[in-house]
């Protein structure tokens, strides 16, 4: 950790991204085009899905550096964790810096705190804009304040904190899909039926009522939380989404998920989330761990994957670890055996890590979002 801090303080707080092929101009028309004829979509987009596979370094290309609040939040607890560990302020300065730039970069034109992309996105439903808050990424930053408010009280953090907590509750809008459950939307225009952004509300809104101590935000979150546990399949696993479009199962979506259930069983006690820990992560240690027992991308794959390791789903496999640590004895061992590969393999000799491994070679491309922040707050945390 000592070691990635000194290539971050070298690297800079930007760097290039996951999305940024299919940020550009030519990218997010290719997309598009992709969504609505799949065929001559293929062709369209296949230079840019060969570049990321073979010539991962030509994203500078394509987009600049840019940040990214998950990182940023990350980055923040991260470095609140290592104060914790170590004692030294100047951990504590850093965390505070980045609570710093995420009241900074919230997302202009709304009442309330929340946070998204700082680049168009374009999806399936059509293009995001950039500036939109995400229900997949405002729960970060919320923790992110939490944590450091913790750690320092600033009214300045409290006031974010109950701004960030009514921006969840009142600004996504909920969809009924039974008698006792609704699915949010991922956005406050739309996009619902998401598993893991339900799951995210849920958490962040359960986390809310502890922190803030108001008891309004429980009952849209129990109501998302029930939706989350509708969604298990039989098998223990969730898909993406239930809509009938995308029901791949990842790695990293189903980490989101269990760590929200994780989360919420800790902060309440219930048992719905404890069962559906149980039947996923047998679900998860059986499927989304290759011959060598390291993480896997996909369980059922959307499409053609053309690497054999992300260091994003890495860095969950982590986090999850490290929530649910001494209760799967088959989990702790998958989690153990991904630490060290991490530290054997993937971190290179600057201090930053690997991004992915591919079917041939690697990418050496540091993402802060796309896995550099979220490995460096995991491994804090096993510190």
């Amino acid at each position: 950790m000592e070691r990635f801090v000194a290539w971050f303080d070298g690297f800079g707080e930007t760097s290039q991204d996951h999305q940024d092929f299919f940020a550009s101009v030519p990218g997010r028309a290719a997309k598009r085009l992709y969504y609505k004829q799949p065929l001559l979509g293929k062709l369209a987009v296949l230079p840019m899905v060969g570049c990321e596979a073979f010539l991962p370094w030509t994203r500078r290309f394509f987009h600049a550096r840019m940040r990214l609040p998950i990182a940023d939040a990350h980055y923040a607890m991260g470095f609140a964790r290592l104060y914790e560990l170590t004692g030294e302020a100047r951990h504590l300065d850093r965390a505070r810096h980045f609570l710093g730039v995420l009241e900074a970069t919230r997302c202009p034109g709304y009442e309330r705190h929340g946070w998204g992309y700082p680049f168009d996105w374009q999806t399936r439903n059509g293009v995001i804009p950039r500036g939109t808050p995400l229900i997949t990424t405002t729960p970060y930053c919320f923790e992110a304040f939490a944590d450091v408010h913790r750690l320092a009280p600033d009214p300045r953090w409290a006031a974010i904190l109950r701004s960030t907590a009514e921006h969840v509750l009142r600004d996504y809008r909920d969809v009924p899909t039974g008698p006792d459950a609704a699915t949010c939307t991922y956005t406050p225009d739309g996009g619902e039926r998401v598993v893991n952004a339900s799951a995210y509300r849920a958490f962040t809104l359960y986390y809310a009522a502890q922190v803030l101590g108001d008891e309004r935000y429980r009952e849209p979150a129990r109501r998302n939380l029930n939706f989350v546990l509708s969604c298990q399949q039989a098998d223990g696993s969730w898909p993406y989404a239930v809509d009938g479009v995308r029901p791949f199962v990842d790695h990293f979506h189903t980490c989101f998920v269990m760590k929200a259930l994780a989360k919420i069983e800790a902060l309440t006690g219930h048992a719905g989330c404890r069962a559906a820990l149980d039947r996923g992560v047998d679900y998860y240690v059986e499927n989304l761990f290759a011959a060598d027992g390291l993480p896997r991308p996909f369980a059922r794959a959307p499409r053609l994957t053309l690497y054999r390791r992300e260091l994003y789903d890495c860095a969950e496999c982590l986090n999850l670890g490290a929530l649910l640590r001494g209760r799967y004895p088959a989990l702790d061992q998958a989690v153990d055996r991904t630490v060290g590969e991490l530290l054997d393999h993937w971190q290179l000799p600057a201090g930053s890590f690997r991004s992915r491994r591919l079917l041939l070679g690697w990418d050496n491309v540091p993402m802060h979002r796309w896995g550099q922040s979220e490995v460096f707050r995991s491994l804090a945390l096993f510190a």
